[in-house]
């Protein structure tokens, strides 16, 4: 059984998710905060496999901040993003505060059902065009990672780079005009 504490600043979002959940035989909703202190306060007496997080409640706590905050007293409990925000700066920043996966609110609750299920498994879920940009900026990284280090090198290095690529062996290279 997962056990899912639902953190929304909307009655009617917790309401609709509650009964959703609850009639799933393999879920239940052990409680219900609508900001991020409070979220923590009842997650600590709750313990919940899962906690089911908004990002953005004017109320109070943040749900980015209450990730954060979650993931120090109760390191094991997964934590999914349920966001209206499809923006990159959201799905970066909740990655890095601790968040195992992140769904967008527009998401048919089939897909919900699966990112629960799969996060409560210890396992990663993104939103599809979430999974798409993530990929694009760690390539862009490496790109960068990548020119960044030939900008390191020197000529003679170049050089040497260079012919490893034109595919010669070290004693070609060795034999060539470069160590002469």
């Amino acid at each position: 059984m997962i056990k899912i504490l639902l953190v929304d600043d909307h009655p009617v979002v917790r309401s609709g998710l509650k009964l959703l959940l609850n009639s799933r035989a393999n879920m239940t909703v052990v409680g219900e905060a609508c900001e991020g202190d409070e979220a923590i306060s009842i997650a600590l007496n709750v313990n919940p496999h899962l906690v089911i997080m908004d990002v953005s409640m004017p109320l109070g706590k943040d749900g980015l901040t209450a990730t954060l905050e979650l993931k120090k007293v109760l390191p094991k409990t997964h934590i999914l993003i349920l966001t209206m925000h499809d923006d990159d700066e959201y799905l970066f920043r909740a990655i890095q505060f601790g968040a195992s996966g992140c769904i967008l609110k527009s998401a048919l609750h089939e897909e919900l059902i699966t990112a629960i299920e799969t996060v409560a498994q210890g396992e990663t879920y993104l939103y599809p065009s979430a999974t798409q940009r993530l990929m694009d900026q760690v390539m862009e990284n490496d790109r960068q990672l990548q020119t960044n280090t030939l900008k390191k090198l020197t000529e003679r290095e170049l050089e040497v780079l260079t012919f490893i690529v034109k595919g010669f062996s070290n004693k070609e290279i060795a034999e060539t005009k470069l160590f002469y």
